[in-house]
C-alpha cells in the first residue's frame, strides 16, 4: 500500500490548485495562483515599446520579474533594495519564467510592444517557480486578449499553453509536486517546464546528494508530463471559465 505524504495526498497527486484571474483591478492580466500552501500574485503589463535589441524589427518582447515577500517564509527575508543587489535565486527563476513564456510567443504578431510578467510570492511552501510559469501564462493570454479586444493585434499571439511542476525523490519514493518539507529532503529535486503539447522548454535536475540513474530522471520526466497535462487542463478551464 502506498504510504501517504505529510499532507496525505498521493504520490503521483497534485496539490489543489486555484487559478483566480482579475486578482488586481490595474493590470492587463493578473492572477493569484495557489498552489497548496504557496501561493503567488502573477501580473501581465504592456508597455508600447520593446528593448533597444527589438527596436524597428516589429516585433515584441515578454520579460519577467519575480520576487518574494519578505514574510512569505517562515523567517523574515531581507528586501533586495536594502542590500543594493538582486537576490541570486530571484534573478535566476525571473529568467527561466521569461524563457518558458517566450518559447510559446510569435513576436511577430505581438508587435513591437513589451509585456512584463511580475511574479510575487505571497505565501512559499515549495514549488514557487513551477507555479509563477504557470500563473503567469494565465496572465499573459488575458493581456494578449486585451490587445485583441482593443484591436491592437488581430489574434492572441500564442502558439501552445505552457505550465511547469516539480518532482523528486524522496525517501525512496518518486514525488509529484514537492511541498517545502518533501523539497528539503529531495535526494533528486527537479523542475519541468512543458508546453500543451508535450514538448519540453526546459527540465532542471539535480542530484542533491548523490548521482542519479537514468531510471530515475525518466520515471520523474513521466511523472511531471502527467502533473503538467493536468495543470494545463485547470488553465484551459479557468479560461473558459469567464471570458473577458
Amino acid at each position: 500500500m502506498e504510504k501517504l505524504r505529510v499532507d496525505g495526498r498521493k504520490n503521483d497527486e497534485l496539490r489543489k490548485i486555484i487559478i483566480t484571474r482579475d486578482f488586481n483591478k490595474y493590470a492587463e492580466g493578473s492572477v493569484l495562483i495557489e498552489f497548496g500552501e504557496t501561493k503567488l500574485i502573477c501580473t501581465a503589463s504592456i508597455d508600447e515599446k520593446v528593448p533597444m535589441f527589438k527596436k524597428g524589427t516589429g516585433e515584441g518582447w515578454v520579460t519577467a520579474e519575480y520576487d518574494m515577500l519578505p514574510r512569505a517564509t517562515l523567517t523574515r527575508n531581507t528586501r533586495d533594495r536594502n542590500v543594493l543587489r538582486i537576490n541570486g535565486r530571484s534573478s535566476e527563476i525571473q529568467r527561466l519564467i521569461g524563457r518558458s513564456l517566450r518559447s510559446v510567443i510569435d513576436f511577430k504578431i505581438l508587435g513591437e510592444r513589451t509585456i512584463t510578467i511580475d511574479c510575487d510570492v505571497i505565501q512559499a511552501d515549495g514549488g514557487t517557480r513551477t507555479a509563477a510559469i504557470t500563473g503567469g501564462f494565465v496572465a499573459l493570454m488575458d493581456a494578449c486578449s486585451v490587445l485583441v479586444n482593443n484591436k491592437q493585434i488581430s489574434e492572441i499571439p500564442i502558439k501552445d499553453f505552457v505550465a511547469a511542476i516539480s518532482v523528486g525523490y524522496v525517501n525512496g519514493n518518486e514525488l509529484l509536486d514537492l511541498c517545502y518539507a518533501e523539497d528539503s529532503k529531495a535526494t533528486v529535486d527537479m523542475n519541468v517546464v512543458m508546453t500543451g503539447s508535450g514538448q519540453l522548454i526546459e527540465v532542471q535536475g539535480t542530484g542533491e546528494e548523490s548521482p542519479f540513474d537514468r531510471k530515475v530522471f525518466d520515471n520523474l520526466l513521466d511523472l511531471a508530463q502527467k502533473g503538467i497535462e493536468n495543470i494545463i487542463g485547470i488553465q484551459k478551464n479557468v479560461l473558459l471559465s469567464k471570458e473577458k
